[in-house]
């Protein structure tokens, strides 16, 4: 079955999901931000397959997250290292992280997020970086960028129109 492919719609989120939406994916970043590199670690960490996880790499070297890295000629081997681009998307697990932990885990969480020098818990905010402030409305709103499309002005004017009033 072929995939739905998002890369050439207008909205940054279906593009971004385009790159690294597959489950697979955010779970191979998970463990290259917690240090894996090698073939064998992800596929031991994650329990799969080797042709999904062989896909699964390659995709993620091609949308520019991890870059191959050669380390052995003989065998040849490789180990994915994370790109800026793959360094990004940390706060965006952060922020699954905090939001499984606060809605899917009834029995409390198995992972958390503290202070590296004192392990005080931690919870994740977006801000703006230019203000400091949190990006929370009714303060701050999604509007049309310069690229926009009219597809997208018009589908932003509308969902305006039904938010007029209320919390986003």
């Amino acid at each position: 079955m072929q995939r739905t492919r998002f890369n050439s719609m207008d909205c940054p989120i279906a593009r971004s999901l385009d790159r690294v939406g597959e489950w697979w994916s955010i779970l191979i970043l998970r463990d290259a931000l917690g240090g894996m590199t090698r073939f064998e670690e992800f596929q031991k960490s994650l329990a799969i397959a080797p042709n999904m996880l062989t896909r699964r790499l390659t995709a993620l070297v091609e949308a520019g997250m991890l870059e191959k890295r050669r380390y052995s000629t003989r065998p040849p081997r490789d180990e994915y290292v994370l790109t800026e681009r793959g360094r990004d998307f940390r706060p965006v697990l952060l922020s699954l992280l905090a939001f499984g932990n606060r809605h899917f885990a009834p029995e409390g969480a198995s992972v958390a997020i503290v202070d590296a020098k004192t392990g005080a818990p931690a919870e994740p905010l977006l801000i703006d970086r230019l203000t400091g402030r949190p990006l929370a409305s009714p303060d701050y709103d999604l509007a049309a960028g310069p690229a926009a499309t009219e597809a997208t002005k018009a589908r932003l004017a509308a969902r305006s129109a039904r938010l007029l009033g209320s919390d986003i």
